[in-house]
């Protein structure tokens, strides 16, 4: 008779069988041709079954507990159920009960991507939105910068795959593959750029002012009217290169001063019109996941997608600046949907 170490499947569910057929041990290990004392094992193993799980009694919570938790997930935020508790020194806590008591008093959610606005903030915010409620915003130049990378923004590459089709692997890169910083504005119904900062510079006061001389001046500005340069106001934000002296004294020798350089909330990117345009032209570039393998294609692909936007849609992120203003005041300087 064969001496085979373990039963296959096939075996098992034959002995399975005869047993319901009737059939003695002795008889299926000669149907199977199986030693006897391997069939007797199967069976008495079978018969025994699974012991019954005996649930360890759970530690009781008491109200005075449950308020140390509640002050700890809010001084903690993001922080693990473990962190949590561990921080109030309550100990023996199985996982899903720490959930349980959470889920009361608390959401998982993620951490925010815009600046926390303290109350200077919002003052000022509101002053600038009272400032500037009766400007005509066909006038005002909307500008500022995007860093565009091989890849796109995390988490973009998402969408439907068919039943029995595996999703596409992205590209792996060692160090990253950098990106294109691009420079644009928005006035009226009318694109300005993009420019592409050349590869390597880093933007400070020195080179931001030569990058608009060899940009924005030369290319767009001075082809403009009288007139139009009369009127017009140059919106930038706060950053470093922007708000510094050198720039503020290098703009003013071209002319933009006092009620030309529109003044700029702190933490207001959702103020700014043109952050719609990045939002307009990344989903377009990096549609269906799309990658890049050099940094000259992806600056393509942004001209490109640039083109593709027209008047109209320009025109209507300006014209929302009445609105957003109203918004800001109404939220007492809180941060708007964009």
């Amino acid at each position: 008779m064969g001496q085979k170490k373990d039963l296959t499947g096939s075996e098992k569910s034959k002995i399975v069988r005869y047993l319901a057929e009737g059939c003695s041990s002795l008889k299926i290990a000669k149907l199977l041709k199986r030693d006897h004392r391997t069939i007797k094992r199967f069976i008495q193993n079978s018969q025994q079954g699974r012991k019954k799980h005996v649930e360890k009694p759970r530690r009781k919570i008491t109200a005075h507990e449950l308020r140390k938790v509640k002050r700890a997930a809010a001084k903690m935020p993001l922080a693990t159920s473990l962190a949590i508790f561990q921080s109030c020194n309550i100990t023996g806590v199985p996982k899903s009960t720490r959930c349980a008591i959470l889920r009361d008093m608390a959401k998982v959610r993620k951490a925010e991507r815009r600046p926390p606005l303290n109350k200077t903030h919002k003052l000022k915010r509101q002053d600038w939105a009272k400032k500037y409620l009766k400007t005509d915003f066909s006038k005002v130049l909307w500008t500022d910068e995007m860093r565009v990378s091989l890849d796109g923004p995390d988490g973009w590459a998402r969408g439907w795959i068919g039943k029995g089709q595996r999703a596409p692997v992205p590209l792996r890169r060692q160090q990253g593959g950098g990106g294109v910083l691009v420079w644009a504005g928005i006035i009226k119904d009318e694109l300005v750029g993009p420019f592409r900062v050349e590869d390597g510079v880093k933007l400070n006061s020195q080179s931001y002012c030569q990058f608009l001389e060899d940009t924005f001046f030369k290319q767009w500005y001075r082809k403009k009217s009288a007139s139009f340069k009369k009127n017009m106001i140059f919106m930038q934000d706060n950053a470093p290169s922007h708000a510094s002296k050198y720039s503020t004294a290098w703009l003013a020798r071209k002319g933009i001063k006092e009620d030309k350089l529109m003044t700029w909330p702190p933490c207001s990117p959702d103020l700014n019109p043109i952050e719609n345009l990045w939002s307009i032209i990344k989903c377009e570039i990096y549609k269906e996941g799309k990658q890049y393998t050099s940094l000259n294609s992806v600056w393509e692909a942004v001209v490109a997608a640039a083109c593709n936007v027209d008047g109209e849609q320009i025109k209507t992120l300006t014209g929302s600046m009445d609105g957003r203003l109203l918004s800001v005041l109404a939220k007492k300087g809180g941060y708007i949907g964009r």
